[in-house]
């Protein structure tokens, strides 16, 4: 059973690498000013890159191009980025990192900012890691941070030097902007956005907002019926009975998965977490003091996986996927039923992992799940050793 399933898992690895790859039409301008029409690999930088991977032509061969090389690219529709020689601030904003320096911590580095808004006042914003800062420029000021850093008074109480703020009240002026606009105006990015799309109207200004995208369902709640080939092998020197097998049995479980798909990379990562009510019920028969007894398992659980999927787009409508999980599992009502006598197994919980592959639409999917073994008596003087194989079929509620 493991080995048919590992089996499956390296044939999607293996048809994910003839998945649909993402060249979308874009340009880039060298250093010489002249620029080129391309196809730009769109991976939806999390981080803001320093360099993409490009193709002349849908058939040409993937090249690669340089932050040194390029000072400027674009994916039509989608995304633009500039290169800038700024000075950053570098300041570790974590509570753990705080001091009572109020001051940023500036580094001058060559990077690819991120155009949001493009006008008579221009916003870029830059990501790496945790580090999250953003930038403006206007026709008579020069690029450069906007200035927001967390630091501790003297009396160690977090506080926020909020110079950006009065960065935008003294450069961007205009008769319909008022300092109410920015009394309260956070350093996130659909504030900023917002706020500077204001004043590029104010000031008659045609603009560019590379902010707007399709909207993004993020949230999925699915419906997961499906069944459970599943063993279990008993082993203990010290109990009534000292060995015994069950065989695979076939089970029902259903779950409700709840999928959460992170904003970044195209939409291939998701957390995932799916409350399955499953259950094992079999009777086989051993040898204990030299006398043949019947041992029942009557095994009912809520099983808990939490995990991380990635997915392989195959055209809009259809994707293959892979996940693996770490699985919490609390028994309820289970127990050995000997010939002789009844022993009730309340150890819960009890943790094993899973690891599955499987195709989905827009509504439908199947999974295929294998599950490690799950010891059922792992604070008894025995082993219960339980695994499974799942089918799963899903219904995408939303």
């Amino acid at each position: 059973m493991k080995k048919q399933f590992l089996l499956i898992l390296i044939t999607l690895f293996y048809l994910s690498s003839y998945s649909q790859i993402s060249f979308k039409k874009g340009y880039f301008i060298k250093n010489s000013g002249e620029k080129i029409e391309c196809f730009i690999k769109n991976i939806d930088w999390k981080n803001n890159p320093s360099h993409f991977n490009y193709k002349l032509s849908k058939n040409d061969n993937q090249k690669e191009a340089t932050i040194e090389l390029v000072k400027e690219f674009g994916i039509y529709n989608i995304a633009k980025y500039k290169r800038y020689t700024v000075d950053i601030d570098m300041s570790n904003g974590s509570i753990n990192s705080l001091n009572q320096d109020r001051s940023p911590i500036y580094k001058k580095e060559t990077l690819f900012l991120k155009v949001l808004i493009e006008g008579n006042a221009d916003l870029f914003f830059y990501e790496k890691k945790n580090l999250k800062r953003y930038f403006y420029k206007t026709d008579t000021i020069n690029i450069e941070q906007l200035i927001y850093k967390s630091y501790l008074t003297s009396s160690g109480q977090i506080a926020k030097n909020n110079t950006y703020i009065y960065q935008l009240r003294a450069n961007l002026k205009c008769q319909n902007i008022s300092i109410k606009d920015t009394e309260h105006l956070d350093y996130r990015t659909n504030k900023l956005v917002d706020f500077f799309i204001k004043y590029n109207k104010c000031s008659n200004s045609e603009f560019v907002n590379y902010n707007t995208k399709q909207k993004k369902d993020l949230y999925h709640l699915t419906i997961r019926p499906g069944l459970n080939i599943s063993s279990l092998i008993l082993r203990g020197d010290y109990t009534k009975v000292k060995d015994a097998d069950f065989d695979n049995k076939i089970g029902f479980r259903i779950g409700v998965e709840n999928e959460l798909i992170l904003p970044f990379n195209k939409n291939k990562w998701a957390i995932i977490i799916e409350p399955t009510y499953q259950y094992f019920k079999s009777e086989t028969s051993t040898i204990s003091f030299g006398t043949k007894q019947s041992v029942k398992i009557d095994y009912n659980s809520i099983e808990l996986p939490i995990g991380v999927r990635h997915y392989m787009f195959l055209n809009k409508n259809s994707k293959l996927f892979i996940n693996t999980s770490w699985v919490v599992d609390f028994n309820f009502g289970s127990y050995l039923d000997y010939e002789f006598s009844k022993d009730i197994n309340t150890s819960s919980p009890n943790s094993n992992f899973a690891i599955g592959a499987g195709y989905s639409t827009q509504k439908y999917s199947a999974e295929i799940r294998y599950y490690t073994n799950r010891n059922l008596l792992e604070k008894m003087t025995n082993d219960a050793y339980y695994k499974s194989l799942s089918i799963i079929f899903g219904f995408s509620i939303f």
